[in-house]
């Protein structure tokens, strides 16, 4: 199948082609391999332990938050 950009560079995909329900999210990505565009659903409700456990800094390696009040600024 080839698919145009319209005017505004929204790609529209006919809705046979997927059953998609309105709010639901993809996450587009480029294979340069394969000079493609791959869109991938997202699960609507994430487990935010699942998200955390993603992270590639450790908890550890994050630097504690300061607990100073912001200095003023001259303007």
């Amino acid at each position: 199948m080839i698919v145009t950009l319209d005017s505004k560079r929204r790609l529209t995909v006919p809705k046979a082609l997927i059953k998609t329900h309105p709010g639901e999210h993809f996450e587009a990505r480029f294979d340069e391999d394969e000079d493609t565009l791959v869109f991938r659903r997202i699960k609507r409700k994430l487990d935010w332990l699942e998200v955390l456990k993603q992270c590639p800094v450790p908890m550890d390696d994050i630097p504690p938050r300061s607990r100073e009040l912001p200095k003023k600024l001259k303007l």
